[in-house]
């Protein structure tokens, strides 16, 4: 029996995107039987529920560049602090999106706890815009730029002023679809970006182990945040914004399982899992299994 426990936080939030329906995959993913399968390999399971989070039909866009800047920053001070009190319990954070705009809580919490982290950033996006760079105003497109100081500060000033990730050991993997002023932000820091042309020349396992080596550098352990649309649509069709081309189903298994063999890994985001777009909760049934691998459960 493992001795320490995963805490899960539910954050049933689509206010980062123009696409409804995220905001059902906390939901999707505890169907698929999530808890019950961590508790099968061995682990404490608290499920803590889901923030409260309102629905985009009951507010207004004031900024059409930073779409429901308002309630997004509400959302994730809660985060934060669920977040942060969990790892000082001792407890690992597992939080279940929602768009990926919940990252901007879940390393503010990380920050604030205390804890030196590395950042495994899975994602077909560089995530890394602002409301100057933006094309669409959605907040799910900026919390790694948010984490590194980088747009509004009702956002940035969440868990406090500081920067929440080291560029150095941040890494994001999996990218085939960024923006142009986004890319060059990204090659101006010094955040390491694999995309999926380096997967395909290099493999998975070599990447992932490059990843696992900067973000555990001079870290206490390492947070990982996986969007499901670094996933090919062909294997993960329920997502919010889909992209061809992206990692196959055990290339992303291999991959949480070189995680898991580190023993470094203290939180985890789940993201961007679309019901609505999805066949027979297949793409939440995926996720929920990447999970289990990525917190030790193996073939044989």
């Amino acid at each position: 029996m493992n001795g320490r426990v995963i805490r899960i936080i539910g954050v049933p939030i689509d206010l980062g995107a123009d696409r409804r329906g995220v905001d059902m995959g906390p939901s999707a993913m505890r169907y698929a039987g999530l808890n019950a399968e961590l508790l099968r390999l061995g682990w404490k399971v608290e499920d803590l529920g889901n923030l409260e989070v309102p629905i985009p039909e009951t507010r207004e866009i004031n900024n059409k560049l930073l779409k429901y800047l308002e309630e997004i920053a509400k959302v994730n001070e809660q985060l934060h602090l669920k977040v942060a009190e969990v790892i000082k319990e001792g407890g690992v954070p597992l939080i279940l999106g929602g768009d990926h705009s919940l990252g901007i809580g879940s390393l503010a919490g990380l920050a604030l706890s205390g804890r030196r982290f590395g950042l495994i950033w899975f994602d077909t996006h560089g995530d890394y815009n602002s409301s100057v760079t933006t094309n669409s105003g959605n907040i799910h497109g900026m919390p790694l730029a948010v984490a590194n100081g980088i747009g509004a500060k009702e956002l940035t000033s969440i868990g406090g002023e500081q920067k929440k990730i080291r560029e150095e050991n941040t890494v994001i993997i999996g990218a085939r679809d960024m923006d142009p002023e986004e890319r060059e932000m990204l090659r101006r820091s010094k955040i390491t970006v694999f995309t999926m042309n380096d997967i395909d020349q290099r493999g998975m396992k070599e990447v992932v182990h490059e990843a696992i080596r900067r973000a555990s550098l001079e870290t206490d352990g390492i947070h990982v945040s996986f969007d499901l649309d670094v996933i090919d649509p062909l294997e993960a069709p329920g997502v919010g914004t889909p992209v061809a081309g992206g990692i196959t189903y055990r290339e992303a298994h291999l991959a949480m399982e070189l995680i898991a063999e580190t023993g470094l890994l203290i939180s985890m985001d789940m993201v961007e899992v679309n019901p609505i777009l999805d066949y027979k909760n297949k793409t939440a049934e995926l996720a929920v299994g990447l999970i289990c691998s990525a917190f030790g459960k193996r073939i044989y």
